[in-house]
């Protein structure tokens, strides 16, 4: 069976491929400068970078399949990455209350021939208007930290949102009807996950 890794630290990245079947040979992150690039829309911003992990891993790597994934939060151009302490964790979730926003994920996945397949997507994510006090005991809670935007909809902060228009998954960090649909589609095969052609 080829191998395939993740070009990616994150753990919920992992947890929501074992939850298809799909266990990474390896886990191999990609040590790139993910700073936005002036005047760079979300959309380009997360398929640049998902495709920048996958190729530095492909390379050193050739002969397997390499998954790339991006995720941003964004209100129209303006983006919220990873809060970095509590003060900028409120001051995400303040932004975002009673508001909709986007959640950008970009895919890519390199092929063990080398073909690049990628993917973005859009996920719409409606919240209720917070209050001061729902704000700070979620950001006591530490939740928030490693996540874009400022919070986990897996977590606690599912009481926040109102309405999600698009995939679910998307939001934790991959679509997983986007990478199966990538990978079937491509020869991988995997005993242990659905919907792979055989």
């Amino acid at each position: 069976m080829t191998r395939l890794i993740l070009a990616s630290a994150s753990p919920r990245r992992v947890d929501l491929l074992a939850q298809i079947g799909i266990v990474p040979d390896a886990i191999v992150p990609a040590d790139i400068d993910e700073t936005p690039v002036k005047n760079e829309l979300p959309k380009a911003l997360v398929l640049r970078l998902a495709r920048a992990k996958a190729e530095h891993v492909a390379k050193q790597n050739p002969g397997t399949f390499v998954i790339g994934a991006d995720t941003t939060v964004a209100l129209g151009r303006r983006m919220f990455a990873k809060a970095e302490n509590e003060t900028e964790a409120t001051i995400f979730l303040g932004k975002l209350s009673g508001r909709t926003h986007s959640v950008w994920g970009g895919i890519a996945v390199i092929t063990p021939t080398g073909k690049c397949i990628t993917r973005t997507l859009q996920t719409r994510v409606s919240f209720k208007r917070l209050t001061q006090a729902e704000i700070g005991a979620y950001v006591a809670l530490k939740e928030w930290e490693g996540k874009a935007g400022a919070y986990a909809v897996q977590g606690r902060a599912a009481a926040f949102v109102a309405e999600i228009r698009g995939s679910y998954t998307n939001i934790i960090g991959l679509s997983l009807y986007d990478i199966m649909n990538i990978l079937g589609g491509n020869g991988y095969k995997n005993d242990e996950s659905i919907g792979y052609r055989r």
